[in-house]
């Protein structure tokens, strides 16, 4: 079997050998961490970014269903959901390494999410937000309005962050638990999109 040069997915070292070395020389990682260093054709790349955004809904999803257990009075079915969701989320991740290009350095992270959150504002909320009051939903139309929104101030913090990258400044921030704005510094007294109360405010750790 001829050699093959092998990348460490945590460290980046580089190992060339017929297999991966049991355990990552510079990091310590073990030989699960190492994946070939050679592009994915085209047709198996495409399939794993679809098993990576299943698994990714999946994690949501079980989360959800966790949440529904625990409010119907079922921690033991809300533990189980957890779990699965944190399983989900492991295979996420084992997909994840194979894309290259997904994960960068966190400047390309930063200017990457950037650019999705403006995506998302300009061309994929209109478009659904007409959608739903063409259909005459208006109770869809305002709360896609309100995520828009939100998007927008997800864009403002990436663009903060990466002008003030190489500062490193320290900033707590804050989640509405009703529409996901993020506030960088204490909650206010109301949401600026949906005006739920500062309580509704979560605290992220």
């Amino acid at each position: 079997m001829a050699e093959k040069q092998w990348k460490c997915t945590v460290c980046g070292y580089l190992h060339n050998g017929k297999e991966p070395p049991d355990v990552c020389p510079v990091c310590g990682a073990n030989k699960w961490q190492f994946i070939l260093n050679q592009p994915l054709p085209a047709e198996l790349e495409a399939m794993l970014k679809e098993g990576f955004a299943g698994e990714s809904k999946a994690h949501v999803r079980n989360l959800a269903f966790a949440a529904k257990a625990r409010a119907e009075g079922h921690p033991e079915v809300a533990l189980l959901f957890t779990a699965v969701a944190q399983a989900e989320r492991v295979h996420a991740d084992q997909y994840l390494k194979y894309l290259e290009g997904v994960v960068g350095t966190t400047e390309e992270n930063l200017r990457q999410a950037f650019e999705n959150e403006m995506a998302a504002k300009q061309q994929h909320y209109p478009a659904l937000i007409k959608a739903a009051y063409q259909a005459g939903r208006e109770d869809v139309a305002w709360s896609l309005s309100r995520i828009r929104d939100v998007e927008g101030r997800h864009a403002d913090l990436y663009k903060n962050a990466l002008a003030a990258l190489a500062g490193e400044r320290q900033v707590t921030y804050h989640v509405c638990g009703v529409c996901g704005y993020v506030f960088d510094g204490p909650p206010p007294e109301h949401c600026p999109v949906c005006r739920t109360g500062r309580d509704q405010f979560k605290l992220i750790t």
